[in-house]
Order: C-alpha cells, then structure tokens, then sequence
C-alpha cells in the first residue's frame, strides 16, 4: 500500500459551498460487504499506510516487524467490520484510526498473554468507533509504551502533505509541465539556501520573474491541495482551518 496514492475525493470549495467527499464518507461508504464498500476501504487503508507505519516502528520495533504489524492491522480492517460504529460527528479521521491503531495492539497484547497463559480466551473482533467522542472509546493506552500521540499526529501531517506533492506533481505532469516541479519544488519545503533562481530560470527556459510567477503559482496550489486533504480527514469542511493550524504547529514544534 502506498500512502500517496491518488484520492478521488472532490476538493473543497474554499466558501464551503459544496458537497465534499471526505474520509468520513469513505468510512461510511465502507461499511457492508459490496464491491463499493470493499474499494472504498482500500482506499482509506492505501491512503493512511504510512502514518500507521510509523508510529508502529516508533515504539522500538524493527522495520518489518512494523511493517507485518501495519498489514494485520489494515487486513483486520478490510476484512472484517471494523468501521461498522464509525460515526462522522463524534471527530477526526485521526483521531479515530490513531484510536483504531491502539485498540488493535491492546487486543494484540491480550491474545499474546492468553496463549502465554495456555490459551482458550475467546478473542472480541476488532470494532472501531463505538462509544465514542473523538476514538475514545477505543483509545486503549499501553502503559509500556512512552510514544505520545503527537508523534502520530506528525506522521499523520507529513503524509498528507506526501499526498499533496503527489496531486501537485500529477497536476504538473499532466500539463506538460514536469520539469517544472522537480525544479521548483525546493521553493514550496525551504529547502533552497544554495539555489539560484537565476539558475532554475535558464535550465527551464524562462526568465528570473517568470519564475517567480510560477514559484508564487506553485506555493498557491499546494496551499489548497493541502487545505483539501485537510478537508477530507474532519467531520465538516468548517474544521479544516482549525485543523490545518493543528498540524502546522505539530511539525514546527520539532
């Protein structure tokens, strides 16, 4: 599964003036055992791979451990009814699959110590979202484990910005324009101290403003694409600035 892979969700009108198709709906059309169902919870699972990932290894794992772990739990997910008490209102998509990410390792553990104990302890399907405000219900902590939930928070923004220079990239490419993004992509993540525009603007064949434009054009266009992401992870396109604040000050406070 690739964390950017491509969304099919209808961007956000920035006055909220349109239907959005967010992950919530994703959720929600995920539920039941249809083709449609099954497609949209691949998306989600192929959407939020790597965040998973990361926190899983976060906590001391080796890579494939982590790696074996973040695929029981997206196939638990996809083969069972996991998103069936998933309720839109009650908050964030982060905060449900972060929620969804404990309750599977609580469970883990509590199937590890039965068969340490001789096994014959019935073991409860994996529900997320049940009796919950924000996940709560399902937020189980494991007390050996000292990895806060803002390290999460940070995988999860740094995906979805992944899934923004995707989207960007396709846009680019499809446009004939390629080029452009690998070399104006040091301008849109400040990575730029030994770059010259001067130099960016002969290899692409403009001159030094025309490449200002593009850069300023750029910047713009990745700004609502991450917006739009944003979006598609809360339960009303209302909270997506609010949300967007969170996540900017979650990566500056590394």
């Amino acid at each position: 599964m690739n964390a950017a892979a491509s969304s099919t969700a209808t961007p956000p009108d920035p006055k909220g003036g349109v239907f959005v198709t967010t992950r919530w709906t994703c959720v929600l059309a995920a539920r039941g055992e249809s083709p449609q169902a099954k497609a949209a919870l691949g998306e989600l699972c192929a959407a939020y791979w790597t965040p998973v990932f990361r926190f899983l290894r976060s906590e001391g794992r080796d890579e494939d451990t982590a790696r074996e772990l973040t695929q029981e739990f997206f196939a638990r997910i996809l083969a069972g009814d996991g998103f069936i008490h998933a309720d839109p209102a009650r908050g964030r998509f982060r905060s449900f699959l972060l929620g969804a990410v404990k309750h599977f390792l609580a469970d883990r553990r509590d199937r590890e110590r039965a068969a340490k104990r001789g096994g014959g302890v019935p073991v409860e399907p994996l529900r997320v979202g049940a009796d919950t405000d924000t996940g709560a219900g399902i937020q189980i902590a494991d007390a050996t484990v000292e990895v806060p939930d803002t390290y999460f928070d940070r995988q999860w923004a740094l995906a979805l910005m992944e899934r923004a220079f995707g989207r960007l990239e396709e846009e680019l490419t499809a446009g004939g324009k390629a080029g452009h993004y690998a070399a104006l992509k040091p301008w849109l993540v400040g990575d730029t101290p030994a770059l010259s525009q001067a130099v960016v603007a002969r290899a692409l064949g403009l001159n030094e403003g025309a490449v200002k434009v593009a850069i300023h054009r750029l910047r713009k266009r990745f700004r609502e694409l991450i917006r739009a992401e944003v979006a598609h992870t809360v339960p009303d396109t209302g909270d997506a600035d609010e949300e967007l604040r969170y996540l900017v000050e979650v990566l500056a406070a590394r």
